[in-house]
Parts: structure tokens; sequence; C-alpha cells
């Protein structure tokens, strides 16, 4: 692609190290363009970043730790670049082979290992499915809270690499809050545990919260130990529309200054619920005159302190322009509604090819970063759809290309971007709060990031990898 750097010196994938790799992982586990339907050996190529693509030289399905550290201490040896991948999933760009190589698939790292009543915890490999663990977890009373809005099929190693978060987030944290300890086999092939099975640990560098959120550039998850909470038994979803877009947005940080935390705060301007509701097929009532919505969920174990809670969140919402709340009386209600926030995303992609800004501030700042992001696109001529995380001032900006030409696409947005990201920086926030550099967002990291904070990075980078092979040309 036209944005990487001068390639690095790698070495190739000849049929005598292809053969080793048969050896390791077993012929049927060594995929090659000559091996595979076109089409399925291009999903390898692929995730749901814009429209990009890179063929990887071939792609391994390691079964276990010791398969993937072979695998390691051969491409360190002949430097092959390595790409760790998930399911996909992602938004940055992160899991594509930018220098081909191998593409180091963890879809044969699924089992959930041992959930652990007594200390809450469990231990799980990193291509188990999200939703696959909650729903695990769930059976015993449990509860992983981390819910990112591809639950349904994004692997948990994903999540690690950029700390998702989800909805859930802004009352339990990011993916990150959960992680004890981590199996990890670093560029070179050792293999290494990163902390203890505790909840306290203050022994020597945190080296586990290093490599969560690390983006696949220091080391390979083959196992994690999550901590888990007791299951909340009772919620209370609302939808609120508002006639204005930016009371919607003030309207989150007065929630919380009563002393309520709800469980999902999410924003969507009208025409992201619209598109996605109409992709869904689910009908939706959208009043001309409405902007945007609020989903508010409550949750917790006593029913009737939620109603209370309730009440309160009402007594905000009458000091704003809102239309009639929408409170979701059924199960099969509230997860329509869900749904029809979790797939908003898939309905932009289905709508047109877009560019997905993953903007986070203080959520007091949230009004001023979505009328900076209209203002600055009415300025450069482009449209957005708007939604996310408002509980957290994480605002998704999708720049919808439309009838945008090649040029403007392509290197006519980079100012606009660049104007979004420092509103961001001045507002307190950043340009990720979710979704990882990767490999777009890498042009823009010296917004949010001094050089000596840069200089720190690259130095770790080194030092866990010092032939600079796994995942290259992602984030720095």
């Amino acid at each position: 692609m036209s944005h990487l750097q001068e390639r690095k010196p790698f070495g190739q994938c000849t049929p005598a190290l292809l053969a080793s790799f048969s050896t390791i992982v077993g012929p049927e586990h060594v995929l090659t363009p000559s091996t595979l339907a076109a089409d399925e050996y291009a999903r390898y190529g692929r995730d749901h970043t814009e429209d990009l693509y890179f063929q990887p030289d071939v792609v391994l399905r390691p079964a276990n730790a010791d398969e993937v550290s072979r695998i390691m201490r051969l491409c360190h040896e002949y430097r092959i670049p390595v790409t760790p991948r998930g399911a996909g999933t992602g938004l940055s760009g992160g899991a594509l082979p930018a220098h081909g190589g191998v593409v180091l698939s963890t879809e044969r790292l699924n089992r959930i290992i041992q959930i652990d009543e007594r200390n809450l915890q469990a231990t799980v490999e990193p291509g188990v499915v999200n939703e696959a663990f909650q729903n695990a977890v769930k059976e015993v009373g449990l509860f992983y809270p981390p819910d990112p809005a591809s639950k349904g099929s994004c692997f948990l190693g994903g999540n690690l690499a950029h700390s998702s978060g989800g909805p859930k987030a802004v009352k339990y944290g990011t993916t990150r809050d959960y992680v004890l300890n981590l199996e990890v086999v670093l560029p070179t092939g050792e293999i290494i545990w990163t902390a203890a099975n505790t909840l306290k640990n203050s022994t020597g560098y945190n080296l586990t919260q290093l490599m969560v959120g690390s983006e696949g550039t220091l080391g390979i998850i083959t196992k994690v130990v999550f901590r888990l909470l007791p299951f909340p038994q009772q919620n209370i979803l609302m939808l609120v529309p508002f006639r204005q877009e930016e009371q919607a947005a003030e309207a989150v940080a007065a929630v919380f200054r009563t002393g309520i935390i709800p469980s999902g705060m999410e924003f969507m301007e009208r025409e992201a619920i619209a598109w996605s509701s109409e992709y869904l097929q689910i009908p939706l009532t959208l009043p001309d005159d409405i902007r945007a919505h609020l989903l508010i969920e409550l949750d917790g174990q006593d029913l009737d302190q939620l109603y209370k809670e309730a009440e309160l969140v009402y007594g905000v919402l009458e000091h704003y322009d809102v239309g009639d709340i929408l409170l979701a009386d059924t199960a099969t209600q509230k997860d329509e509604l869900w749904r029809i926030r979790r797939n908003i995303g898939n309905a932009v992609r289905y709508n047109s090819v877009y560019k997905e800004e993953d903007t986070v501030v203080p959520r007091a700042e949230l009004p001023t970063l979505l009328k900076g992001v209209k203002e600055i696109g009415a300025r450069y001529g482009f449209k957005s759809v708007c939604y996310g995380h408002a509980g957290d001032g994480n605002l998704h900006v999708n720049i919808i290309r439309g009838e945008l030409t090649d040029e403007q696409w392509n290197v006519g947005l980079r100012q606009p971007i660049s104007e979004i990201f420092e509103l961001c920086v001045k507002l307190g926030g950043t340009i990720s709060g979710e979704h990882g550099i990767g490999l777009v967002q890498k042009p823009y990291i010296g917004i949010a990031l001094k050089e000596t904070n840069l200089a720190l990075m690259r130095g770790i980078k080194q030092v866990f990898d010092p032939h600079g092979i796994l995942n290259p040309d992602k984030i720095f």
C-alpha cells in the first residue's frame, strides 16, 4: 500500500521453510494461495478496515503455545514477518500482513480451559469467541463484562490486543481491567507467564498490562486468566429520543452527576439508528424532528432499586427536549434495541465504504467534540455518521465515502482527520479509545503522543522484538 514505508530486509518463505512449518503444525494447517480457494485465502489478508488488502505468503494455524514457539523461533532466525490474527473484525488494520510473510491464525487456540467458580476466574485461549465465553461463564452465574459490538464473532485475543471495551465499559471497564495473567510467546520463541493469578501483584514491572493493548507487536498471547464477577440478574433499558444532537451528548454527563452509573450509555445519531434498523429489518418509528438517541441501560441484582434509579434518570431527561421515551418491557424488545446498536457498523459498511475514527474525550466534552466533527465535515465536504459509547466519551466517527473521488478519499481526508484528532487532544482526549492504532491511525499518532513517548515505545519494541518481525509497520 502507498502509505507503507520502505520495506525492511525481511526473509522469504522458502519451500524448505514451508516444509518446516508443515512439520510443526501439520500440512493441513499450512495454507498458501495454491492450497486454498482464492476467496477463502483472501480473508486472511483483510479485516473490517475500509477496503484494504494485503496477501500473506502463508497462513499457519498452530494448536498450542509450543507450536507457536517453534514457529517464532524459525521466523526470528530467518527474519520472516509474522502477523498474529484473530477473527479479523478489527477496524485499524492491526491484523493485516502489511509485509506479507506469515499470518499466524489463532483460530485453533479456542479452548475454555477452566472456569474457576471458587476464585471467580477463568483460563482461556485467545481464539475463543467473546460471546461464547460470556455465555459459558453465565451458565455458572458469572459475568465477563467486556462486550464489543462484534462480540458474536470477535476473538478474545483481538480484544486483548486493543483492550476492547463495548457498551458495558462505562460501568465495568475495558478488557484490561479483567486480565490477571497471560501466557505469551515472545518473538524470539521463549514462552513466559506475565504475572500471577492473583487480584494483587506488586512484583516487578506490569508486563501483563504492557501486553494488553500492544496490538500483537510484542508477543503472541496463547493463554489468558480473566477475573470474573457475579452475573447481574436484573436490567432496565430505555431508548431516549432527542430533538437536538448536542443535547443528547450533554445529557450523558448530567446523568452521571446524579450518582448513577449506567451499565450502558450509547449515543446514536439519527442516520446511524435508521440505517441499522433498516439493515436488520427491525421496524422502528423515527419522528421527523428526532435527531439522535441515547440507549440507557441500568443493571444490578435488585429490580426495585433499578426502578428508583430509572426515576432519577427520567428527572434528568425532563430538562432536555426529548420525545417519547421507550422503556423496553420484554426481553425480545431489549434484544432488538441492542441488536440495532451493535449492528450500526455493519449497516454503515452495507451502505458505503467508510473510514471509522475512534475518537475519545472526557465525557463532559462530548457535545463539543460532536459539534466540532460536524463543523469539520461541513468545511471539507464530507458526510459523517456518528455513534458510540457516550458514557465513556468514546465517539465513533464514520466518514462516508459516498461520491468522493479517489484523490479526495485517499489524500484529501488527511487534513480534516488530523483536525478531528487535534480537537480530541485539545479537549483532553486521544485518537483511539478501543480500536487501536494499527496501520491506518499510525500517521496521526504524533498528534496524541510526544516524540519522547514514542521513543520509549520503540525501545520497548526493540527489547521484545530485536528483528522487528512481529506485526511490523503497526503503531509506529
